[in-house]
């Protein structure tokens, strides 16, 4: 975070606490306008900026989890639209924030209705760090075998114009197919249809996002079979942010055209694959290759697929994918877990905040007892 000189008076009026609620003040969108967050844990002193307002509620009258979940439904986020402003840019006022009607259960039921979406939220993170910490360590087995040659048995290897003896040097277009998705077509889309249709919206940074905003009730009659995506499958961007690469995850998806399928040419090469175009430097060879704006740069998958790439030979693909897949199953396995408990979390939400599931009656307790506190 940036850095600030504060006075004790600065410090008194801008200062964060776990439990202060966060609102965007402007957006240059409607629907981030009035936007709302929870600050969970301040590791050392924190400020926020002009562009957010801080609520910080009576720890007595309410429960500051609970509200953070009522904005997030439909109720309370229609709620904080009819204080929305449109000019330039969206935004609402503190003062209008300040005379919003809200629902105001006893705080024992808040208490309950916070519990329980709560550890939906904990587990979604808890699964999140696990992710990342394989997704990391199978990149790690990746740069010391590939990028710094320190694969098994390499004392015994001889390098060759500082190629492995063993290993060829071949065109990308040789090791892997680059699949071009269907080109649907607007008029067929349908609310809430059977099939999501997968865009670059949906790879972000190199992670896969498997909410759709288009669909449609079936494929169509001509559409390729590789455009019907199965978890696992290896997806690039082509525009926009190219060459970010993600696995794929959830059921009764369709590729959409400027998002490549990568399928490997190479027997056990899946894994290879994937996080050599997951690697900085190939991500830095396809924004040079790449053509137009910086906010709009497309990619052509022809002119990535005349460059070189060293490929190991097949005895060490082999092994690679071995070591690396059951850490990518099991990533994929706690992706869709994830989408899971996000889904039943989101299901419960407006139940919950509306009242129509009663929760007075159920033995549950704020916050809730951590693991040590259960085992005693």
């Amino acid at each position: 975070m940036e850095r600030v000189p504060l006075s004790e008076n600065e410090r008194r009026k801008f200062s964060l606490e776990p439990g202060d609620l966060l609102f965007a003040r402007q957006s240059l969108v409607l629907e981030g306008a009035g936007k709302c967050c929870i600050v969970l844990e301040c590791e050392e002193n924190t400020c926020f900026e002009s562009h957010l307002i801080r609520v910080r509620l009576d720890s007595h009258k309410a429960n500051s989890q609970f509200y953070y979940y009522f904005f997030k439904s439909g109720t309370g986020s229609g709620t904080v639209q009819t204080i929305v402003n449109q000019v330039a840019a969206a935004g609402i006022r503190g003062s209008d924030l300040a005379k919003l009607k809200v629902l105001w259960p006893p705080v024992k039921v808040q208490d309950k209705i916070a519990a329980i979406l709560s550890a939906y939220d904990e587990l979604i993170e808890t699964n999140k760090r696990l992710i990342a910490l394989l997704e990391k360590l199978a990149e790690e087995i990746y740069r010391e075998w590939f990028v710094r040659l320190r694969f098994p048995d390499h004392e015994r290897v001889k390098l060759v114009k500082g190629v492995p003896q063993g290993w060829h040097v071949k065109r990308i277009s040789e090791v892997v197919d680059f699949l071009s998705g269907y080109t649907f077509k607007s008029e067929t889309y349908t609310p809430a249809g059977n099939f999501g249709i997968v865009t670059i919206k949906n790879v972000q940074e190199g992670y896969f996002i498997p909410e759709c905003t288009d669909s449609i009730e079936a494929p169509p009659s001509n559409m390729k079979a590789h455009c019907v995506l199965n978890v696992g499958d290896v997806l690039m961007s082509l525009t926009g942010n190219v060459g970010r690469v993600c696995h794929v995850y959830g059921s009764n998806l369709l590729l959409n055209q400027r998002v490549a399928k990568l399928r490997s040419k190479l027997k056990n090469g899946t894994q290879f694959i994937y996080y050599t175009f997951n690697n900085r430097s190939m991500i830095q060879l396809i924004e040079n290759l790449s053509l137009g704006s910086t906010a709009q740069m497309n990619l052509s998958h022809i002119q990535l697929g005349k460059q070189k790439l060293v490929v190991p030979n097949s005895d060490l693909l082999e092994r690679f994918e071995e070591i690396v897949r059951p850490l990518t199953d099991q990533k994929l396995n706690l992706c869709c877990q994830s989408a899971k408990l996000e889904d039943l979390r989101d299901r419960l939400l407006p139940r919950l905040i509306s009242g129509k599931l009663p929760v007075e009656n159920l033995d549950i307790q704020f916050p809730p007892l951590s693991m040590t506190d259960q085992i005693e």
